[in-house]
């Protein structure tokens, strides 16, 4: 019996690789202001919502995929694969682990499970693609789980914002002080949290060119294996020379053994705001 992974539209995989793997895709949803909605990356590429992400004076909301999505998902993978995997955006960023745990239990069937892989963007992503090569090597369900379980411990997100715009609108900063820390080129850093799955604000530098040189010391410091092996992932909004540059400078420094660099999706964008820059091993 084969098993199916199934993941959703924050995972920023590149198409060729969700095709290389076979894995499936759920969409979010992200509502503009002027109440459009749209399903994330099926109805809105990278581009364009980060066009309109800027003409529009509040924040875009995502909202998880409704429980007959996942279910409609789910049977499809059953009867293609016998057994379906669900690896989810973090609980500690969206409601799309819990709703996926209602639809499997709706469902019904025990040949369903779903995984919280406590990261956004490429770290779900990865995560997403390492459970699909254990699942082609006959990895059983529980094998997979566990070899996930494992990778958890191990796995490092950094990002950091070049612009507090997004933050002020998403009211977890105020206007002045994001006026303040722009004018002064602050530039945040933060480190995912493995325990919640929510970021944390880890170290404040002066300039962009410092604080992408301070995320390449800082893979260093908190990797706590060899390289030949890791998956970097680098996901960007509308920012492709900086992750580009990051990239060429993690290959010089550690040589790993594979990079991808891919658009942030309007799901963890819409934070991010134009500039965000984020890595994942």
């Amino acid at each position: 019996m084969s098993i199916r992974i199934i993941t959703d539209t924050s995972c920023d995989l590149p198409t060729e690789i969700l095709n290389q793997y076979q894995i499936d895709m759920i969409p979010l949803r992200v509502t503009f202001e002027n109440g459009e909605t749209y399903l994330d990356r099926l109805e809105l590429s990278p581009e364009i919502f980060v066009q309109k992400m800027a003409a529009s004076r509040l924040l875009p909301k995502t909202a998880a995929p409704d429980p007959s999505t996942f279910i409609e998902h789910f049977e499809k993978g059953l009867r293609e694969a016998g057994e379906v995997l669900f690896v989810s955006l973090s609980s500690g960023l969206s409601s799309t682990y819990e709703i996926a745990q209602l639809a499997k239990n709706l469902l019904g069937n025990t040949k369903v499970r779903v995984f919280d892989t406590l990261s956004a963007s490429l770290g779900t992503g990865i995560m997403a693609v390492r459970a699909a090569q254990m699942a082609a090597k006959g990895f059983s369900m529980d094998e997979i789980i566990k070899g996930l379980t494992s990778t958890l411990k191990t796995k490092k997100t950094i990002f950091t914002l070049n612009t507090l715009e997004n933050v002020v609108k998403g009211g977890r900063l105020k206007k002045i002080e994001g006026l303040a820390g722009d004018l002064l080129h602050i530039k945040p850093i933060f480190l995912g949290n493995n325990e919640n799955g929510k970021p944390e604000l880890f170290e404040k530098v002066r300039g962009r060119s410092k604080a992408i040189k301070r995320m390449v010391e800082m893979l260093g410091e908190l990797a706590e294996s060899g390289w030949g092996n890791r998956i970097v992932g680098i996901t960007h909004v509308h920012c492709i020379a900086d992750a580009q540059h990051l990239a060429q400078l993690i290959a010089e420094r550690y040589n790993p053994d594979t990079i991808w660099i891919n658009d942030m999706s309007a799901t963890i964008g819409t934070y991010a705001g134009e500039g965000g820059l984020m890595v994942n091993i």
